[in-house]
């Protein structure tokens, strides 16, 4: 079928046409029945967002995705492509694609008139079928439907009583496609109302016209919750003409949001190469995305995207491979001091509530991190605030460490520092090596065994049982009594 190159050929093949709706609920069947993945690179929503968006297929629905950002919300739209017939046939030059057995348009209707079974056919990859749409307050009705274009009619010399100085707009070209609207709370009240025929008949009207164009697209609409954005809402009735309403979501554990951030994420090949991320990093940069979701300074309603994770492994990856190369060290790994460099990657996906807009974007970066350090250092080890806490006869487990800085020692982290300098300043601290190798019940790496000690120093500070002073270029620690006798004033910038 794919070789026929007129309309006669095309008949001959036995083609029958079929719509959209049906061309995606068929091949959804095919796939399921093979057991083949129909939204590859989906995560996390193998239970929840894509049986309902399957359900809505098979139903012939359009589609209403509607969540927080960062939720895949566009990703899924994308996907509904690969549903598609890989060809399909439409009339050569057509401007509505138009089915060469249920041609719709005028020029269509003509040409077949005039050269029949001689009408030349093209074949439309489903890749071309496919047209999205940000919404925007200045769309207009013209934009999506169509208007009168004058230019056309004095070109042609052709009165606007004439069918043909009609330019159609991006809803009907994409006839026999999907149509994606994102952000469809944005479009105005009245560019909304426009869409009403479209969903509900399936046909369109363009000014005075007695223009009836029965469409064929499966819609398809993505939005953020009503109450979050400011900007419009969508009106009960077009809402009530959108068959499926389908909720997205944030990744309900750990385990699948590193995932998601391991697969989007974009690294280079000598970025791999260089920089070694242990598994600890992994989950405090996930937990950063957790604690912000559940933070008091950020507006729930807003949400907090994936995209705040992927970034942060990205800057997380780039601080430590920078750090490498000022040192000229061959291989590195990530360090929780280049935590440091991810703040950039937090501060612009997260919106304040009045709480956080007094504590500034920078310092909600850091509590976040903060709580992530200190999420982490109680998952390993005793609670230091707690005299009997690993069970051992009473005896305070961080003793050692503690007597080492109430001496008056002071360790300094530098955030450029080399991968020797890093380790001997670990290395000095009494006890500490010792501590962390008797409270794991693993054997850990060199990498790993000083990437834990740093998390008891780190941890230590977030517990206050040590001082921790964020410098230009390092973080000190000492003694939790330092402050009292004069200690230099701390410096954020």
């Amino acid at each position: 079928m794919a070789q026929a190159k007129t309309l006669g050929e095309l008949k001959a093949t036995g083609y029958t046409p079929r719509s959209v709706k049906q061309e995606l609920r068929e091949n959804l069947i095919k796939r399921l029945k093979n057991k083949e993945e129909v939204f590859p690179g989906i995560i996390g929503f193998d239970d929840t967002v894509l049986p309902d968006l399957q359900r809505a297929i098979l139903s012939r629905h359009s589609v209403l995705l509607l969540g927080l950002r960062g939720q895949a919300k566009t990703r899924i739209a994308r996907l509904l492509v690969n549903l598609l017939d890989e060809y399909v046939p439409v009339v050569a030059g057509s401007e509505l694609n138009d089915d060469p057995l249920a041609p719709i348009s005028r020029s269509s209707f003509d040409l077949i008139h005039e050269k029949g079974d001689d009408t030349p056919i093209e074949w439309w990859h489903r890749s071309d079928r496919y047209v999205e749409k940000l919404a925007t307050p200045d769309v207009s009705v013209a934009d999506l439907i169509g208007d009168v274009d004058p230019i056309k009619a004095a070109t042609l010399k052709l009165t606007y009583a004439d069918e043909r100085v009609i330019h159609y707009g991006l809803v009907p070209r994409a006839h026999r496609g999907i149509f994606v609207i994102n952000e469809l709370p944005d479009l105005q009240a009245r560019i909304q109302v426009s869409l009403f025929n479209i969903l509900q008949e399936g046909d369109i009207q363009i000014r005075g016209f007695k223009l009836r164009l029965p469409l064929d697209i499966q819609f398809l609409f993505t939005a953020n919750p009503e109450d979050y954005t400011n900007r419009g809402s969508i009106i009960t009735p077009l809402k009530d003409r959108i068959e499926s309403q389908i909720l997205t979501h944030y990744p309900k554990t750990l385990e699948i949001a590193r995932s998601i951030t391991a697969q989007e994420a974009t690294l280079t090949e000598e970025q791999s190469k260089l920089v070694e991320v242990p598994e600890l990093l992994n989950i405090m940069l996930e937990q950063l995305s957790f604690a912000a979701r559940e933070s008091e300074y950020i507006d729930e309603k807003s949400g907090v995207s994936a995209r705040l994770s992927i970034t942060a492994l990205e800057n997380l990856v780039s601080t430590a491979e920078r750090r490498a190369l000022i040192n000229e060290d061959d291989h590195t790994a990530a360090r929780i001091t280049d935590f440091w460099g991810v703040v950039p990657a937090i501060t612009g996906k997260v919106e304040l509530v009045y709480e956080g807009e007094q504590e500034g974007a920078y310092g909600v970066a850091m509590k976040l991190l903060g709580q992530s350090i200190k999420t982490s250092f109680l998952e390993h080890f005793p609670d230091p605030t707690d005299t009997v806490a690993d069970g051992r006869g009473g005896s305070d487990p961080y003793g050692v460490i503690r007597a080492y800085f109430s001496g008056g020692n002071v360790v300094e982290l530098l955030t450029d520092g080399s991968n020797d300098a890093y380790r001997k300043a670990l290395d000095n601290v009494a006890g500490l090596r010792k501590f962390v190798d008797g409270h794991l019940d693993r054997t850990l790496s060199e990498t790993d065994t000083y990437l834990y000690m740093e998390l008891v120093l780190q941890g230590l500070a977030e517990m206050e049982v040590l001082n921790k002073e964020a410098l230009h270029n390092s973080l000190n620690f000492r003694d939790i009594l330092a402050d009292m006798f004069g200690s230099d004033d701390l410096d954020f910038n």
